[in-house]
């Protein structure tokens, strides 16, 4: 009886001539095979499921002795109703373990011009908020001024219709 999904982690030091199986994942099992990666190897892939999308692995506390060349061997088997079909995919990665990572240049300018920017749009932004307000104020002013000369010529208006007014005695 095939399962449905199995994946395997291979891993060979440099200088060594053969793999060793590291790590399988199984059934939603995992096993750690090599002392050397006990405590140290993380399934980062695809949980709770069968149908297994990502087979990724995290090393964690990775020493130079973690150097080498893995193989991330998958075993899928496709069940149809009459018709079963198998599936090997074996991946090769190169591990180079180096003492500090180096931060490539275009890292370290693109990082700069990005607060650079941000400083840039923010001093903009204030710029725009204070040329916003004043604009704003002033139009306010003109409506006040403008009501204001409304109702003085509405009461001057009132003043000079007052002549048909006339006293009893």
């Amino acid at each position: 009886d095939a399962l449905p999904i199995f994946v395997e982690w291979l891993f060979k030091e440099k200088g060594e001539t053969s793999f060793s199986l590291i790590y399988r994942y199984n059934d939603m099992t995992e096993e750690v095979l090599d002392d050397r990666f006990v405590d140290r190897v993380v399934w980062d892939g695809s949980k709770k499921t069968d149908d297994l999308q990502d087979m990724s692995l995290f090393l964690t506390n990775v020493t130079f002795n973690h150097s080498g060349e893995y193989i991330c061997r998958v075993n899928r088997t496709l069940t149809f109703d009459n018709y079963e079909f198998n599936i090997n995919v074996s991946k090769h990665i190169h591990l180079n373990v180096v003492a500090k990572a180096n931060r490539d240049a275009a890292s370290i300018v693109s990082e700069i011009m990005m607060y650079v920017l941000i400083v840039v749009l923010t001093i903009w932004l204030v710029v725009e908020m204070i040329y916003c307000y004043k604009k704003i104020a002033a139009a306010g002013e003109e409506v006040i001024q403008e009501n204001a000369s409304d109702y003085l010529a509405i009461t001057s208006e009132s003043k000079e219709n007052c002549t048909g007014v006339q006293e009893e005695p």
